[in-house]
């Protein structure tokens, strides 16, 4: 609490001539006493204009986030409360122009009591794939995973991931795990991507029965020119992007039952499109997938790097016009 000159003078006034005590009178005024001697200092040498605002020292850094900064912090926390420290400072550079570090909007929101316990556990990330790919449409890839629809039964979630972007080219919920569906997953991706008349990407999968039938390698060898790599069995860190993909959707598709397939398609569909253009990723440098995916990263991240330069401008010209005003 900012006190004024008169608060201060008679606050000095009550401490020197209390009868009981400097110490006391002070805590009846909730008053520190470091804080006390250093008004009476200052009071010793200038006299009252000594306790005066204008001869406070700033200890204000010239990189000190603006109050007003600060409060959009919160207000785009308080809109978007799915979203982490890291994500939200990425979506205010991106979209109000404002930079501000991850530790600092970690430390803005745990000053307003707004950092709470993780509401599921994340696992760490498995190895790394040993051959990186280095653009679009380099690999593909694709898995099945399961969902239990009440009185319908178990339905499968097959899904084409590009390795690079981690952009989900194609999903589709099927009501079998087979080859036919496999192919019919390939082949949308493909029309969706606008490969046809284009070089294929490889396509890496697990050993499950669908994805090792001859039926499918004639398919992806003969008709769709595509080469096919498998996993190590009992590796599943090979399939770690996709693997990784399935729990992010399933910590939050599943926190809802399901009465109709339908139902669970637009749910999934929901998460897929935040997935893709609107999710943060940390490892593609705090881009979605579709940045990546689009080409848009290089462009993105120049202008990110130009809003941090002229919001640290600002705030240094902000310091300076302060100093010379306390002067």
């Amino acid at each position: 609490m900012r006190l004024s000159a008169a608060e201060k003078y008679e606050i000095i006034q009550s401490a020197t001539t209390s009868d009981i005590g400097v110490k006391r009178t002070l805590e009846s005024f909730g008053i520190h006493r470091s804080t006390f001697y250093k008004w009476y200092q200052k009071y010793l040498q200038n006299g009252y204009d000594g306790l005066k605002q204008g001869h406070r020292v700033s200890r204000r850094q010239w990189n000190s986030i603006p109050e007003e900064q600060k409060d959009l912090v919160v207000a785009v926390a308080l809109d978007h409360t799915e979203l982490s420290s890291r994500e939200l400072a990425h979506k205010i550079t991106d979209e109000q122009g404002v930079f501000i570090s991850e530790s600092s909007v970690y430390r803005i929101l745990k000053q307003r009591d707004l950092i709470p316990a993780p509401n599921h556990i994340l696992i760490s990330a498995a190895n790394e794939f040993k051959d990186k790919t280095s653009f679009v449409h380099q690999m593909w890839q694709t898995d099945f995973t399961y969902f239990k629809i009440v009185g319908w039964g178990w339905y499968y979630l097959s899904t084409v991931l590009d390795d690079y972007s981690r952009y989900i080219i194609h999903w589709e919920l099927c009501d079998s795990m087979n080859a036919e569906d496999v192919k019919r997953t390939v082949n949308t991706a493909i029309e969706k991507a606008r490969l046809k008349s284009k070089a294929k990407p490889k396509l890496l999968s697990d050993n499950g029965p669908c994805y090792v039938s001859n039926e499918l390698k004639t398919y992806l060898k003969e008709d769709m020119k595509m080469k096919q790599v498998h996993g190590r069995p009992m590796h599943p860190q090979t399939q770690g992007k996709i693997e990784r993909y399935h729990r992010t959707m399933k910590n939050v598709v599943k926190l809802n039952h399901f009465y109709h397939p339908e139902e669970l398609i637009e749910a999934l569909g929901n998460f897929v499109d935040n997935y893709n253009n609107r999710r943060y990723h940390e490892s593609l440098q705090n881009l979605t997938p579709a940045d990546v995916y689009c080409g848009r990263s290089e462009r993105i991240l120049e202008k990110r790097q130009q809003v941090k330069i002229d919001s640290l401008n600002k705030r240094r010209q902000l310091y300076n016009q302060q100093k010379l005003i306390n002067l």
